[in-house]
């Protein structure tokens, strides 16, 4: 995982060098393209949390990919974005306890004091696909420029993982079924240059339908909230 950040971290250093550079190294072309490697950094939320749960600690999620960008307009500053990605996301939470008992996933309360918890999340690794109306100020010349990117992202779940560490316990789980494969929500990128503000909201539960906790079926979505980082 540190390795991961540390990847994640070069890259992002890399992408703002050459998004500053970009307009002095690249020749003059009717026929450019824009933003079509992209990288982000955000803090994850869980939205519709059953009662009594809530998060704990930084969650965050790494995010990078490629865009197609396809001009839809003469001057090319009308764009559609498609894509392919990969995301890895993480949520610390705390009074939910994820655990299998013969062969058997369950989602436990618990009272965090009593067990002194250390560590309690779970992590999801997604395929993601990306499609967006982007508009930009840009043009063959000048890559400094306001941009509003919107749309929608799909997820396939590739690999989940729960971790839960405590005085009294350890509890390490890996590909069970209680996640949705399907992961779907609505994106925003707006910014100037190499800093963008992004969101993603999602709009289906991270867990499947039948997933409960306390009797109550588990709905929580994703929200993230963060920096998107783009490079022709």
């Amino acid at each position: 995982m540190k390795s991961f950040v540390l990847l994640i971290a070069l890259l992002i250093a890399f992408l703002g060098f050459s998004q500053s550079n970009r307009a002095s190294e690249s020749e003059l072309d009717n026929n450019y393209r824009e933003d079509q490697f992209y990288a982000s950094v955000t803090y994850n939320l869980l939205s519709e949390k059953p009662s009594g749960v809530s998060q704990t600690d930084f969650s965050s999620g790494f995010h990078f990919g490629f865009i197609r960008d396809m001009p839809i307009n003469t001057k090319r500053n009308v764009a559609i974005g498609l894509g392919l990605g990969l995301s890895t996301n993480s949520y610390n939470q705390k009074n939910i306890l994820i655990q299998e008992i013969d062969n058997e996933v369950s989602f436990i309360e618990i009272d965090e004091d009593d067990y002194n918890v250390s560590k309690n999340k779970f992590t999801t690794y997604l395929l993601e696909i990306p499609l967006e109306i982007r508009w930009r100020t840009s043009n063959a010349e000048d890559h400094n420029f306001w941009r509003i990117y919107t749309g929608f992202k799909m997820g396939y779940l590739v690999y989940n993982s729960t971790k839960f560490k405590s005085d009294l316990d350890i509890q390490k789980l890996s590909n069970i079924d209680d996640f949705n494969k399907l992961q779907y929500g609505l994106t925003l990128s707006a910014g100037y240059s190499t800093w963008n503000f992004h969101v993603y909201y999602g709009l289906n539960s991270i867990f499947d339908e039948n997933s409960e906790f306390e009797g109550e079926s588990i709905t929580m979505k994703s929200i993230k909230i963060g920096l998107m980082f783009y490079v022709l």
